[in-house]
């Protein structure tokens, strides 16, 4: 299923907080939830008519509350059940080595995220994969080989303990 793309409409966030009221945050809980909800359902759960719920969600997705609407796939089931947090340290900390190396970074086979950081690392990335062999040779044919490296750190994940899409919403 691909994801359907909403053009946003240019709003300040702190606006954003004074024009949601409560059943507009209830609209967004439910839709992080199961955003394959009928209007119908969505409606009957916030309590509003059909119509009117119709309404404040479009609303929502011109505000640019609402960005894509997607289908999330079981990694394991795809094929991609191994996830691998990749901490990145360039060698260079120009605009265009980070530049580069983000360009590059956008092509790395099973690259869920990837985050300038503070700290220890310039990058996280987070990578999924097959297991522990298909990892390797990203790490020897891809990994090794983006622009401006000067060292990568691999963490595999051994359990899940939390992993959610759904954003806090202030009540």
């Amino acid at each position: 299923m691909s994801a359907i793309k909403v053009r946003r409409q240019s709003v300040p966030p702190a606006d954003l907080g004074a024009e949601l009221d409560r059943t507009d945050r209830a609209i967004l809980r439910q839709l992080q939830r199961d955003a394959s909800l009928s209007n119908v359902a969505l409606a009957e759960k916030v309590h509003l008519s059909p119509p009117a719920c119709l309404r404040r969600v479009e609303r929502l997705k011109r505000l640019g509350l609402i960005d894509r609407v997607v289908a999330l796939l079981s990694p394991r089931a795809v094929g991609a059940g191994m996830l691998v947090m990749i901490g990145v340290v360039l060698d260079r900390s120009t605009p265009d080595s980070f530049a580069a190396f983000e360009k590059a970074a956008a092509k790395v086979s099973g690259c869920m995220e990837c985050h300038v950081v503070t700290g220890e690392f310039d990058y996280f990335m987070l990578v999924r994969t097959r297991d522990n062999d298909s990892f390797n040779r990203l790490h020897a044919e891809q990994l090794l080989y983006l622009p401006g490296v000067r060292q990568v750190r691999s963490f595999m994940v051994l359990r899940n303990v939390l992993s959610t899409t759904e954003l806090p919403l202030a009540v």
